[in-house]
Parts: structure tokens; C-alpha cells; sequence
């Protein structure tokens, strides 16, 4: 599902109108991107868990010509479902 689509969705389920509906999603996104930006978890109960997780500076072969190099420490973010979605992934 693109974006566009669950927009679509979005405005079919609340009878938005897709402006709207688009606005809300937009918000969304935003919100949660503004949290993880600033360190915090978003749970959103029956849905999931998004967080900052910490990547270690590691060592890792470059493919391109075969030598070791050092990739730096980042942070990624991380989403963990929750028992609610795991459940209904798994009963269709």
C-alpha cells in the first residue's frame, strides 16, 4: 500500500474528504517523526512501538573492492509490532 492508498483508506473509513484525510496522515507522520527525532518511543497501543535504536561502529567488507573498512555508528529507526497486530497478521 502506498501512501496515496491509505490516504484513500483513510478518507473511505472516515468520511474525510481525501484533503483531509491526507492532512491527517501527513500529521501523523510528522508527529511520530518528531518524537523519534527527539529521542522519545511512539506506542500506540494494539498497533506497535516505534523507537531510536543505537548502531555500533562496526567493520564490514566493501563489495566493490574487497577491503575491510570501518562503517560509522548510527541510529536507525526500529518498529516492533504489537501482540494486537501480530494476531491479525497472523489469522488471515
Amino acid at each position: 500500500m502506498t501512501k496515496t492508498e491509505l490516504i484513500s483508506v483513510v478518507a473511505d473509513k472516515t468520511d474525510f474528504t481525501k484533503k483531509n484525510a491526507e492532512a491527517a496522515v501527513n500529521a501523523m507522520i510528522s508527529a511520530i517523526t518528531d518524537a523519534l527525532v527527539n529521542g522519545d518511543k511512539v506506542s500506540i497501543v494494539g498497533f506497535g512501538t516505534f523507537e531510536v535504536r543505537d548502531r555500533k561502529e562496526k567493520q564490514v567488507i566493501n563489495p566493490q573492492t574487497k577491503k575491510m573498512m570501518t562503517a560509522p555508528a548510527s541510529k536507525a529507526p526500529a518498529f516492533k509490532a504489537g501482540q494486537a497486530l501480530k494476531n491479525a497478521v497472523n489469522t488471515k
